[in-house]
């Protein structure tokens, strides 16, 4: 059995557990998957509307590779298709698992402004029935936030030219005494952020009221395959997807990556592989998990978005084979791009040190090495099919 033997970081055995990951269809349950699967005996009831990320864990072997090609972790992973929403199978997974992550969200920026009442039900509303589950049953939960609860650093409040803007203490983000400062109302990009804070503030007082076993886990711009969509193949065709997805929809279909407001705003990127070390470590350890909120990051990886859309445009040249564009990037305004209401955060920029002294994580991959992993898989995937999306000939309307 994969992983047998294994101990947590006190030397202690870790015996096989069950799983309920809500969004396991999802970029990071597809990757979280894959680690339970290759590494661990635990098994995993995956639950989502949509499985195609993970199929490949789920289909029994061809029968041209065999018998003997059996996975091996034949029956360690069940999904089951539900929508969190209004499905009473739901807390029947939980009472039967030991562990719930819960990683359904809506989490796409352009989203924020234009469907702020569904931003807002997803991310509260929906999760409240999780919480409560976990809390009822007395099981425990790892639930995935955002970074965007920090909202904007208290540096961006001072005059650009201010010396305090280049203090850490104004602008590194600190799980326990950083505060979270949001726009105005009028501003929905904050919906999604705000929904998010509220739910943390649940989970923490289920904890401290009822004993509700929790982590809570903040993602910095976790990075790699099968992230977002590519719009018009495998999303919709008007649907606005995060920057690097977007910046990946320009190279591949050889359009000048569009920065909005100049790309000035600062952030980290991790590998998602990188990322998916830390959240095993949380799952085995939770004597040293339970309790804390994680920020998870790589603050060695901080890049402006203008600096961003540079980089990859040079690595997907070196991954293509195809120059670059003269007019690599092109000036757009926020409004043009994400329409009324929008607003953005300067920096976010992850302090480790709660990470670090619990779990002893830190990440390893570089910025380069990580475009160029999820560079290549976006080529290799996309590539071809882009051509023949943009080789059709246009429906004349005469």
């Amino acid at each position: 059995m994969a992983g047998a033997g294994r101990l947590d970081l006190d030397g202690s055995p870790i015996r096989p557990m069950t799983i309920c990951m809500i969004g396991a269809g999802g970029f990071i349950g597809s990757h979280l998957c894959e680690k339970l699967m290759a590494e661990t005996p635990h098994t995993v009831l995956a639950v989502d509307v949509y499985s195609d990320k993970i199929k490949h864990l789920l289909d029994p072997p061809t029968a041209a590779e065999g018998q003997q090609a059996r996975h091996s972790w034949d029956g360690r992973i069940q999904f089951h298709r539900l929508n969190i929403k209004h499905d009473s199978r739901l807390e029947g997974l939980i009472k039967m698992s030991d562990l719930t992550i819960n990683l359904a969200a809506i989490c796409t920026p352009a989203d924020y402004n234009t469907r702020p009442l569904d931003t807002i039900y997803s991310n509260f509303i929906d999760a409240l029935p999780v919480v409560r589950y976990c809390s009822e049953n007395n099981k425990r939960l790892i639930h995935f936030s955002t970074c965007e609860v920090y909202g904007k650093t208290i540096g961006s409040f001072l005059p650009k030219d201010h010396p305090l803007r280049k203090e850490p203490d104004f602008y590194v983000l600190k799980e326990d005494a950083s505060p979270c400062i949001f726009g105005a109302i009028e501003k929905q990009r904050w919906s999604y952020a705000c929904a998010k804070q509220l739910i943390e503030r649940l989970i923490y007082a289920e904890g401290a009221e009822n004993g509700l076993e929790f982590t809570i886990v903040r993602p910095f711009n976790w990075i790699g395959p099968r992230m977002d969509f590519i719009p018009g193949i495998d999303g919709p065709s008007e649907g606005v997807p995060r920057v690097l997805a977007c910046f990946s929809n320009n190279l591949l279909r050889r359009e000048p990556l569009k920065l909005v407001d100049g790309g000035q705003s600062q952030r980290t990127f991790v590998y998602i592989k990188d990322a998916i070390e830390a959240v095993l470590l949380m799952i085995e350890n939770p004597g040293r998990a339970n309790g804390h909120i994680f920020n998870v990051g790589n603050p060695n990886n901080e890049v402006t978005v203008k600096q961003l859309a540079e980089i990859m445009t040079q690595v997907y040249s070196k991954v293509s084979g195809e120059p670059p564009l003269e007019v690599a990037t092109i000036d757009v305004s926020s409004k043009e791009f994400y329409g009324e209401g929008y607003d953005d955060s300067d920096k976010r920029i992850p302090d480790m040190t709660i990470i670090n002294k619990q779990l002893g994580w830190n990440p390893k991959t570089s910025l380069w090495d990580l475009l160029d992993s999820t560079l290549t898989y976006q080529h290799r995937t996309y590539a071809e099919a882009i051509k023949r999306a943009m080789a059709k000939p246009v429906a004349s309307s005469g």
